[in-house]
């Protein structure tokens, strides 16, 4: 019967005709739609259109706008030094590529006068970039122009960001809508943690990502350094750290100090990790003497925790410690300096009869007691130096000095004991960027909860959170998708006031921040397309593309799982299907709000049962085209299954929407045949899953059903 539906209806919607499932009352009413919409208001083109990402702390819209002249130049007022006048620069350079329009790039210095951009500066700000930095800012925009003031350089680039983020077009010309704008951060420490041993970043790819974070506002670069796969940091004292715990693959001290120059230039501090005493592979390859037990040692290329650990009971380990450390102050200035101190499972300790002697005559009681003592003394090292120890909670046991700041990946339990025995601290769980969850489960978690009952004394120490990714599945290609946009969420968070807490204007604003992303150099949305034009070989992968947006990565855990069954290696390539699809694609939310709209009046929403029609049916034939590339294309052949469970999962949504839109009852035992093919699809295929399947679901329990034995 459908195929007989006139080709009128087909050509009107721009579809073919759908599967069987579908009435033809339905098919028809749906593509009358398109005539019988109705029209959408037009707001007015200068109206403000909010697409700051993060949210300032305090926005009031005015009247009016500014036009961006030809020849705008940033007039300095008061205080100017050669790192505000590059931010100025920067910022010029970057309003004139995004609109074309012949700002200067050079700042003027003196009085206002008649200045349409005035930067009003208090003074330099710290020396060395701290916790405790003044980073507000007002940003105030008129018809007549525009005076950002700042108490330090950093503020005002902060509110030199935010600038960026205003700029608007009426279709013609771009502008600046009036605003008046009062910023601070809600948390002084808003990091970002990359791993750089189990898989190499190079340098390049580390200066994209900082320009992506002063973007969004994050101020804080966590770069770890060493692991049981990598030893990262050249060391001049102990060339052998590199030439044989690298495989060749690290940071010269000149590069280092150019990135550490390059993130404080754009207001990011850099704080290194060297993991100690544990995750310790990497230092023993040359230097075995540093080990609580006999080699030989490697370079490991799986992933875990594994034994080797320093011998904290010889006093070499603390002279080659503070030589170590003396080199690397010297390289990274900032005030605190990561020790890692996490993950040390104690089994060379505990089978040491040396060690275990030891602990005996000094009254230590377990491992635990001993890694304390371990931490103790790498302090003394630390403060004569004057750097602030920073440890992941392992570090936390009693009688540990409250000047060591604790980094949670337990939670926030362990952060608010930490904060109630006068540490500092930050957060990092719940912000695990490579467990690939999706934007909105990192957005609602607050390092400081609601309810909290902690003292304001005690929440003064939470100094914010971190963001983390963990290289394990991630490369110099990859690592752009996993980190953006999410990690704009996590900065958000940590910046904004917590009532700014929409998810649904988070994500639309945040699709909005991803493209600018992108503009920076950073590849979070290319990368997909070049990855699948790859495996492809051919530039035609419009069908994969409908794939790819269902599709994204399995979970950190789920991976891990497959790595060790199957015995995956730091070796193996990152080229696969699940290393191409982001997560958290956009289309996973655009669906579960589009189906969520049509639910609520699903015979009223005659636009959105239009715009699902064509999507289901894009599923449907795209199952041809993907399996034809797929047959041609061994890495993609792994995930042969999914599209024609794709096809599947579109005409369950057509027949959904066919009794949904019409108001028809299904009959009995529908819902269940149709679950079982939601079901059917569920299963990770080549560590990857669908994003869309709860929507769909929903969808079908949605539809009325007549009772059994019920006829229709």
């Amino acid at each position: 019967m459908l195929n007989r539906i006139p080709s009128f209806f087909r050509e009107k919607c721009g579809v073919r005709a759908p599967s069987r499932s579908v009435s033809v009352t339905f098919v028809m009413m749906v593509c009358l739609m398109a005539g019988s919409a109705m029209a959408q208001g037009t707001a007015s083109p200068y109206a403000f259109h909010n697409n700051l990402m993060p949210e300032p702390a305090h926005l009031e819209v005015g009247h009016g706008h500014f036009f961006l002249p030809a020849g705008l130049t940033a007039t300095t007022d008061k205080f100017h030094n050669a790192r505000l006048d590059n931010a100025i620069h920067r910022a010029m350079e970057q309003l004139k590529q995004q609109t074309g329009v012949e700002v200067s790039t050079t700042a003027s210095h003196g009085t206002s006068g008649d200045a349409a951009f005035v930067v009003s500066v208090d003074g330099p700000g710290e020396a060395v970039q701290g916790v405790h930095e003044n980073e507000s800012y007002q940003l105030e925009v008129t018809p007549q122009g525009i005076h950002l003031h700042a108490a330090t350089v950093v503020g005002a680039m902060w509110g030199l960001q935010t600038l960026l983020q205003l700029v608007q077009n009426d279709g013609t010309q771009y502008f600046l809508p009036a605003v008046r704008i009062q910023d601070q951060p809600l948390y002084p420490w808003r990091g970002l943690m990359i791993d750089c041993s189990r898989h190499f970043v190079p340098v390049n790819k580390i200066k994209q990502i900082i320009r992506g974070m002063a973007a969004v506002k994050l101020n804080v670069l966590h770069w770890h350094l060493s692991d049981d796969q990598g030893f990262r940091m050249q060391s001049k004292v102990f060339p052998l750290l590199t030439k044989d715990g690298s495989d060749g693959q690290f940071y010269t001290q000149a590069q280092a100090r150019e990135i550490v120059a390059y993130a404080r230039a754009r207001g990011i501090r850099v704080v290194p990790e060297f993991d100690m005493p544990g995750h310790g592979s990497s230092w023993m390859v040359g230097y075995p003497q540093l080990a609580s037990a006999k080699g030989p040692f490697h370079i490991q290329d799986r992933f875990g925790v594994f034994d080797p650990v320093m011998d904290p009971t010889r006093e070499s380990t603390y002279r080659f410690l503070n030589k170590f450390i003396g080199e690397m102050v010297t390289i990274f200035p900032d005030a605190y300096f990561h020790i890692g101190g996490d993950e040390n499972n104690g089994v060379e300790w505990s089978h040491n009869p040396r060690i275990q002697a030891f602990m005996k005559a000094h009254h230590l009681k377990d491992t635990g007691a001993l890694q304390a003592y371990f931490n103790r003394r790498v302090l003394q090292i630390l403060s004569k130096y004057h750097k602030h120890m920073i440890g992941w909670d392992e570090v936390l046991v009693p009688g540990l000095p409250k000047s060591v700041a604790i980094q949670s990946w337990r939670g926030y339990k362990s952060l608010a004991k930490a904060a109630r025995e006068g540490h500092d601290g930050i957060l990092s769980s719940g912000y695990y960027l490579d467990h690939m969850a999706p934007a909105s489960a990192y957005y609602k978690v607050n390092p400081i909860p609601e309810g909290s009952t902690l003292t304001p004394t005690q929440r003064k120490r939470i100094l914010g959170g971190e963001a983390c990714m963990w290289s394990e599945y991630v490369d110099g290609k990859t690592i752009d998708s996993r980190i953006w946009p999410r990690a704009a969420a996590v900065a958000e968070r940590l910046w904004s006031p917590q009532s700014v807490d929409n998810v649904n204007d988070m994500y639309r604003r945040l699709g909005v921040e991803s493209v600018r992303l992108e503009a920076l150099g950073l590849t979070q949305i290319s990368q997909e397309d070049a990855s699948l034009r790859e495996m492809a070989g051919t530039q035609q992968i419009e069908p994969l593309r409908v794939l790819a947006e269902t599709m994204e990565p399995v979970s950190w855990g789920e991976r891990a799982n497959y790595s060790s069954e199957h015995k995956i290696t730091t070796h193996a390539p990152l080229d696969h299907w699940v290393d191409a699809l982001r997560p958290d694609p956009p289309f996973r939310h655009r669906f579960e709000v589009m189906v969520n709209e049509y639910l609520n009046a699903p015979r009223v929403e005659k636009a959105k049962s239009l715009e699902l029609t064509k999507m289901f049916v894009r599923w449907e034939d795209a199952e041809p085209g993907v399996l034809r590339l797929m047959d041609h294309s061994p890495l993609l052949a792994q995930a042969k299954a999914r599209p024609g469970q794709l096809a599947q999962l579109g005409r369950v949504g057509l027949a959904a929407l066919s009794y949904l839109s019409s108001g028809e009852t299904a009959p009995a035992g529908w819902k269940a045949e149709q679950l079982k093919v939601i079901e059917s699809t569920e299963a990770p295929v080549a560590l990857t899953q669908f994003d869309m399947l709860e929507p769909l679901r929903k969808m079908v329990e949605a539809v009325p059903e007549s009772d059994a034995g019920q006829t229709k």
